[in-house]
């Protein structure tokens, strides 16, 4: 067997044998199963070798100009203590886009380990693989397993790992969206309820306030919040009609919302006495804020906070400086924190694997509701322009769920 390297780049491996992963000349789905039923999918090449392709970017820029599918071929032999994977599920986020147009806070390393031209990157941080082939004692064919780090590279059909990179985690009651999708926008959400407030934590019956509300993040705090017995209020955007705007409010309102109001009714002068009368009888008023948009909107939340309050910011949709007011420091103490998700889950992967598990178990006894997806069915035979236009799309304006590369017959 070939010596083995080390594999900083997209955080894919950290140790595979040389010859494992080399080029081919090789060159979308229907409705999601249970754990039970996912039919068994295998492209197999000369020599037992997998066929296996993967969506690159060699340099910084749009989706659409920048990234590439490549195919390559994987080794039979597995390196000691690896697993071979190949993937259920793969969300498509903010983050992986703003990743691919070197916006992100975290840069990724380039490689040219999987054969392509110039050094490249595989994109996506969270997806749910199946195992194919092991040579792990801890980890099993048949297991399904989540990475344990980000900028594993998870925009693609097969990977090679060793298997202290990923989480495993119980399939059983489970479909690959779900668990394909609790890594990200869920566990923020829960993180950012539960550590953030403290001296105190909340309590049953405090408040929270967050803008951007049908996110994933926001439909996660919600539900979290209702399941904890926190009271919410909830921004969203106005849609194109009062009716769908209505309906957006009770669909929040069904996940466990206590209030729900636009943007435009949020920023009013009228909203001051109207969450006076929401809050009365606390003594502490609102004592969290999740900002994720920014501008006058953080603003307007951060005004809103009671004495004490804490305003965590882990987004900035609005591409607006977050501006605030010196006396909410002096006089009410308030507190401005950021939180990232990448931070977070590099640092404590013990907590990661808690929080998803704990998730995962309210998804199967149905106290946590799916984020509404847009499957990308991806085949072998997909083409680069149906990715990408998945990819492109992701921040452009309103969409009907969360985009997911599904895959079948890779």
């Amino acid at each position: 067997m070939a010596s083995l390297r080390s594999l900083r780049a997209q955080g894919i491996v950290n140790t595979l044998a040389r010859n494992s992963i080399r080029p081919s000349p090789c060159t979308a789905f229907s409705k999601l199963s249970p754990a039970s039923q996912i039919q068994a999918r295998y492209k197999s090449g000369p020599y037992g070798y997998t066929q296996a392709k993967s969506l690159v970017f060699s340099e910084y820029g749009e989706p659409k100009d920048v990234l590439k599918l490549h195919t390559h071929s994987i080794s039979p032999t597995l390196p000691s203590s690896s697993v071979l994977l190949r993937t259920l599920a793969a969300p498509i986020n903010p983050a992986d886009v703003n990743t691919i147009q070197g916006t992100y806070g975290a840069k990724p390393s380039f490689s040219s380990l999987l054969g392509t031209a110039e050094p490249s990157v595989i994109p996506g941080n969270e997806g749910v693989f199946e195992v194919i082939s092991s040579s792990s004692p801890t980890i099993g064919k048949g297991d399904w397993v989540i990475p344990k780090k980000t900028q594993f590279g998870t925009w693609r059909t097969h990977a090679l790992t060793p298997a202290d990179t990923v989480i495993r985690v119980e399939k059983d009651g489970l479909n690959p969206l779900q668990a394909g999708t609790v890594s990200v926008n869920p566990c923020s959400a829960y993180r950012m309820l539960r550590d953030y407030v403290t001296d105190p934590p909340l309590r049953e019956g405090d408040w929270f306030l967050q803008n951007g509300a049908n996110s994933g993040v926001g439909r996660a705090a919600i539900q979290l919040g209702k399941l904890w017995g926190y009271r919410s209020i909830n921004v969203v955007r106005a849609r194109d009609s009062p009716e769908a705007t209505q309906k957006l409010k009770d669909e929040l309102a069904a996940l466990g919302a206590t209030h729900v109001v636009t943007e435009d009714e949020f920023l009013a002068r009228e909203f001051k006495d109207q969450l006076a009368e929401w809050t009365r009888g606390s003594r502490e008023g609102v004592r969290l804020g999740l900002n994720c948009v920014g501008g006058k909107s953080a603003q307007a939340i951060a005004k809103s906070l009671g004495a004490g309050g804490t305003m965590v910011t882990y987004g900035g949709m609005a591409r607006q400086p977050v501006s605030l007011p010196t006396g909410l420091l002096i006089f009410k103490d308030i507190r401005f924190v950021g939180f990232w998700l990448s931070r977070w889950a590099d640092r404590d992967p013990r907590s990661k694997e808690q929080t998803v598990a704990e998730i995962l178990d309210l998804v199967r006894q149905g106290k946590f509701r799916d984020v509404p997806v847009a499957e990308v069915p991806w085949t072998w035979d997909t083409e680069l322009d149906t990715l990408k236009e998945a990819v492109q799309g992701t921040l452009q304006g309103f969409r009907s769920g969360k985009g997911v590369f599904v895959f079948k017959d890779t």
